[in-house]
């Protein structure tokens, strides 16, 4: 007797989807070690290569540029020709970039080759986000694009033990540390040999029986694509700010920005920040709490288990902003308080950067689901990009207390955008969700209450 049909929603984690899960998190931890081995490298290069601030902000700042670009135009691409082939070109384009930093002779070199990083790790974060969601069974949709972001933090400390430990070992050193990203990055390349196209997709373009075979293939012959349909949305961005489209738009841009912004600002340039503020041993201070972020991700997956999406992401904003005002206002002298306030303030945002993988993803149908999470994340590093690249002169100009007083603000207009516009996501299907997202807010509050 054969097996009843099962749905794809409905499966138990398998084999497979760790498969595409470890390929998807392989581009997250390249991403969080290329970010972050930016800020320490800028040191060295500050008297190596003369840099003014503006180079230095324009360094800091041009994987974000890319982003911003591959972002919007891959993940257009990728609703048009499917992910597979996304999926593999961006990670060839990372590859080759980060190799050449090594050859670097000039600021304006390096910052080039910075951009096309970026623009390959945009067009990833579009396809792997949505790949991920387009395989993954709905009970643990949100686990597994959640923990996105504690595999960035893993780059991302990685960066900073790696950054620690060569940094001083010889003035060349920042050239080894710069290239030394195109090893995992050639990994992944290779492994994503072979991926399979989303069934999601092939269902939306009238390619049943392709989608089908996938699915038959790779997750068992008893199992079906879902409820997905052939559908004839225009796959073009002003689709994102139609009268059905613009409020999920709105929300996700918003509070990804929001959330992405002081995360960036304050991180890119630790170890700059941790010599203006006093602590002492800047390198090793910004190290500790770069680790905390470790922690962060992971009670982050906690929390996205047990707690709604929608309560989750609102009081996150609260007690992110409470907590920097506190810091903008504690004083120099003062580094127990300090070192607190960081130790709180790396944690939660650490946590609550768990949603920025998970609510776009849930938030579009799958005919644009690339295009929306690409446009999402191309506004928030476009946010992001511009906040650090201006950092060291609000530095200069403002000082650090009013420099964060001015990321508390961005962070509060985050709150109260998800106050009035976050839906609740959690355990429905990604059609459902989609679904939702796009109704009047008076019915997204009331589904919300009930979850």
């Amino acid at each position: 007797m054969s097996a009843s049909p099962v749905r794809m929603d409905d499966l138990p984690l398998t084999r497979f989807h760790w498969r595409i899960a470890g390929l998807t998190f392989g581009a997250h931890l390249t991403d969080g070690y290329v970010l972050g081995v930016i800020g320490y490298a800028i040191i060295p290069l500050q008297t190596q290569m003369s840099l003014t601030p503006l180079l230095e902000g324009l360094i800091g700042s041009s994987a974000l540029f890319g982003l911003f670009l591959g972002s919007l135009i891959l993940g257009w691409v990728s609703d048009l020709i499917g992910r597979q082939r996304i999926f593999t070109f961006s990670f060839l384009l990372i590859t080759l970039a980060s190799f050449l930093q090594f050859f670097v002779t000039s600021p304006e070199q390096l910052i080039f080759l910075r951009v096309l990083i970026g623009f390959g790790l945009g067009g990833d974060y579009s396809v792997g986000h949505t790949l991920l969601a387009e395989f993954s069974p709905k009970r643990y949709r949100g686990m597994l694009l959640g923990a996105f972001s504690v595999v960035w933090t893993i780059g991302y400390v990685m960066a900073s033990v790696a950054s620690h430990a060569w940094i001083h070992s010889e003035p060349e050193a920042w050239r080894w540390l710069l290239a030394s990203a195109a090893l995992p990055a050639l990994a992944i390349t290779l492994l994503r040999m072979g991926t399979p196209e989303s069934p999601r997709w092939l269902m939306r373009q009238g390619r049943i029986g392709e989608a089908h075979a996938v699915v038959r293939r790779f997750l068992g012959a008893n199992v079906l694509p879902g409820d997905e349909i052939a559908s004839a949305t225009t796959r073009h961005i002003s689709t994102l700010f139609s009268a059905r489209y613009w409020r999920r738009t709105a929300f996700n841009s918003l509070f990804f920005i929001c959330l992405v912004v002081p995360w960036f600002v304050i991180y890119t340039w630790l170890p700059t920040i941790a010599q203006t503020i006093g602590l002492k041993d800047a390198l090793t201070a910004s190290l500790i709490l770069n680790s905390l972020l470790i922690v962060g991700a992971l009670l982050g997956l906690v929390l996205t288990w047990w707690l709604s999406r929608r309560q989750f992401l609102i009081s996150s904003f609260l007690l992110l902003a409470v907590t920097l005002a506190a810091l903008a206002f504690t004083s120099a002298s003062n580094t127990t308080l300090i070192l607190s306030l960081f130790v709180l303030f790396s944690t939660m945002i650490s946590a609550a950067s768990n949603l920025v993988g998970i609510l776009p993803a849930e938030s579009f149908p799958t005919d644009i689901r690339s295009l929306g999470v690409g446009f999402a994340t191309a506004m928030s590093r476009l946010g992001a990009a511009i906040a650090t690249g201006l950092l060291p002169m609000a530095l200069l100009s403002w000082g650090m207390r009013h420099t964060l007083l001015v990321l508390v603000v961005v962070l509060l207009v985050g709150f109260v955008v998800s106050l009035l516009w976050a839906p609740e996501t959690k355990n429905l299907t990604l059609v459902e969700a989609a679904d939702l997202s796009s109704k009047p807010q008076e019915a997204v509050n009331e589904h919300s209450v009930g979850v």
